[in-house]
């Protein structure tokens, strides 16, 4: 366990091994670094290794702008037969076919399942149905009929062909589940499919370069302060009493800025200390009112910075107001 001291905040990139689950490797963490506050930005299957970032302490309060980026993936995809999980820990769901498919035919199979897609999610998932998931349902031996969804599969890169089996690079967004694009090619082809190994290496801006090992995680490398998160978002600069401001959840008014108001403003903002902390994310309010309307400002939305704990004088008071 590391040593006493403030709770950290930041990412902890780790190369996730097969086997354990996405919450086990969660799990992990908490355990090691003794805190609570542990939380992963994008699940990947027991069988599938690779990238999984950690938040950590206040950088939860982070995840939903960090699960947002498009993921690369390393696949393995099977040919000759379909499974009852689109990958090789399920069943098979018939005999091997033969799976020797030109060049040609592959290739245009490949660009079908590129772009925009309605893709079904594997029976097995965890996707809701009438409130619950469908593995549970799936295991049950319910009726099990996930709905389409919208996904974008940027790139499908064929890597090698061998005689049932091919390498692919895919690079797509969020909740692209890669064992149905391996189910869907082994279909399109006319011999099933299924997905044999995957690997992410990179989710969002995290790659393989920046993992470390589980058994590892003790060390802390492959540890991002959070004033590393997010550096595509534009920021401002605030001093102590922007600082102030912001830890009681209050507006920052251009004169709580002392670098960086925006005249014409982005969606959202990172909001920097003076010594470049990252200390919340700020969306923008009262820019198109008009002059002499309202006083433009930036509202903090996510705060990532602490109230400061009560001295013995606001005990004081407080107790003489009680």
């Amino acid at each position: 366990m590391v040593s006493p001291g403030p709770e950290p905040a930041g990412v902890l990139v780790v190369d996730k091994p097969a086997g354990p689950t996405s919450h086990d490797v969660v799990d992990d963490v908490r355990r090691v670094l003794g805190i609570r506050r542990v939380g992963h930005t994008g699940t990947l299957d027991p069988f599938a290794t690779g990238v999984l970032p950690v938040c950590v302490g206040r950088a939860t309060r982070l995840v939903r702008f960090l699960s947002d980026g498009s993921k690369t993936y390393r696949a393995t995809v099977r040919l000759g037969f379909a499974t009852t999980t689109d990958d090789a820990t399920g069943q098979p769901l018939g005999p091997a076919r033969p799976a020797a498919i030109d060049a040609g035919r592959l290739a245009r199979a490949l660009e079908r399942l590129t772009g925009a897609l309605e893709q079904v999610p594997p029976v097995y998932s965890a996707k809701r149905i009438a409130g619950e998931r469908a593995y549970t349902l799936a295991r049950r031996g319910g009726a099990v009929a996930p709905r389409a969804v919208r996904v974008v599969v940027a790139r499908l890169t064929l890597l090698s062909a061998g005689a049932d089996r091919l390498e692919l690079e895919v690079e797509c967004s969020p909740g692209t589940y890669v064992r149905a694009l391996a189910r869907d090619l082994g279909q399109d082809l006319g011999v099933g499919g299924h997905l044999e190994q995957l690997r992410r290496t990179r989710s969002g801006p995290f790659t393989l370069a920046q993992a470390v090992p589980l058994a590892s995680i003790e060390a802390m490398h492959g540890w991002l302060d959070m004033s590393e998160l997010l550096t595509e978002m534009p920021a401002v600069r605030v001093g102590s009493e922007g600082a102030a401001a912001l830890a009681h959840g209050r507006e920052l008014r251009p004169s709580h800025v002392s670098q960086g108001f925006p005249r014409q403003p982005d969606a959202r903002y990172r909001v920097l200390g003076e010594d470049g902390a990252l200390l919340a994310l700020a969306v923008p309010r009262g820019f198109d009112l008009g002059p002499g309307r309202a006083e433009p400002s930036l509202h903090p939305d996510v705060v990532l910075v602490e109230p400061p704990a009560p001295g013995p004088a606001d005990v004081t008071a407080r107790a003489g107001l009680e």
